[in-house]
């Protein structure tokens, strides 16, 4: 045991799982608690961001990268540096920090306890709480890679972001109307209202109003649905316009589609971002990057947050509660 880690505890509580299932395969367990390697920093977990990703991690029982159960889920985190390895100049304990360390590797977000790369994190946004902060830097990091560092959104660009009052989407709307953007949103009637006063210019009903027959003109769309949703966004862009397809593509989409209708369409994962998560700090001390967390659950009932998400109605994030 390293000298900076003598004082803490050598266990600490996590959820595991041990097989592919339902939630219910999601339990507490007492494990022990990681030592930070060489470039590492410990954070002691306040909060956990709960993604579709964990979910659907949790029921194939296989990680993207191929680890297998037994294992622990969860990659967005908002804690407090606990300690701190060899070489280690950015942090020191009792920095409050967030990031989203290691994706798409197991990252163990559903712990007291993270070791991770210390540039997989940044100062967490001051304002916010945990609870919030954990929301963040998933859902944040694949909005702004998506119309930032991908589509490149510029001022006066028509954007349409899909799904728009969920976690990745209601980050979207408000980062491309910090650019310049004019933006439509789909989501269900009851969630207009919200969508609006996130900055969104023009909303559309999905339950019932068909997307390509309703927009038209788009430079940029961010797709989170995929399926038949990528043929339909297709008929909304311009010429010249990109699809971002944050889902992994399949068989299904449409490429030769795109090709002949001269739009640019492309599949972006996510990835651990310091200098990403550094402007989105900014936005949100700014004052121009809300982030909303309407559902918090304690670590013992990560598997009440997977049913919830899986329902697919949320608004925001779903997070969990694990330090007071």
């Amino acid at each position: 045991m390293s000298q900076a880690t003598t004082h803490l505890p050598t266990t600490m509580r996590a959820i595991s799982q041990d097989a592919a299932g339902a939630p219910e395969v999601l339990k507490l367990t007492e494990t022990r608690r990681p030592e930070p390697a060489r470039g590492e920093v410990l954070v002691r977990v306040h909060a956990a961001g709960v993604n579709p990703a964990d979910w659907k991690t949790r029921s194939r029982g296989e990680f993207a990268t191929g680890v297998k159960p037994p294992f622990t889920l969860g990659y967005d985190v908002s804690g407090v540096v606990a300690a701190v390895g060899d070489g280690v100049t950015l942090f020191q304990p009792g920095d409050e920090v967030y990031g989203m360390p290691r994706f798409p590797h197991p990252a163990g977000a559903y712990a007291e306890y993270v070791a991770a790369p210390t540039r997989h994190f940044a100062r967490r946004p001051q304002g916010l709480t945990h609870i919030e902060s954990a929301a963040l830097p998933l859902a944040a990091l694949t909005a702004w890679q998506a119309l930032v560092d991908t589509a490149d959104v510029r001022p006066g660009q028509r954007v349409l972001i899909h799904a728009a009052a969920g976690g990745v989407g209601h980050l979207a709307v408000q980062i491309a109307k910090d650019r310049g953007a004019w933006v439509v949103g789909t989501a269900s009637a009851a969630k207009h209202d919200l969508l609006r006063s996130l900055g969104a210019d023009e909303v559309v009903d999905y339950r019932s109003q068909d997307v390509a027959e309703t927009v038209r003109d788009m430079d940029v769309v961010v797709d989170p649905i995929g399926g038949a949703n990528w043929s339909r966004s297709l008929r909304t862009l311009r010429p010249g316009g990109t699809l971002v397809s944050i889902l992994p593509l399949d068989g299904t989409f449409p490429r030769a589609e795109a090709e002949a209708a001269g739009v640019r369409a492309v599949f972006m994962l996510v990835e651990p971002d310091q200098q990403g998560l550094r402007e989105i700090t900014e936005l949100v001390e700014d004052g121009r990057l809300r982030v909303i967390a309407e559902n918090v659950f304690p670590l013992e009932d990560a598997a009440g947050a997977h049913r919830l998400g899986e329902r697919g109605r949320t608004t925001g994030k779903i997070v969990l509660s694990i330090a007071s």
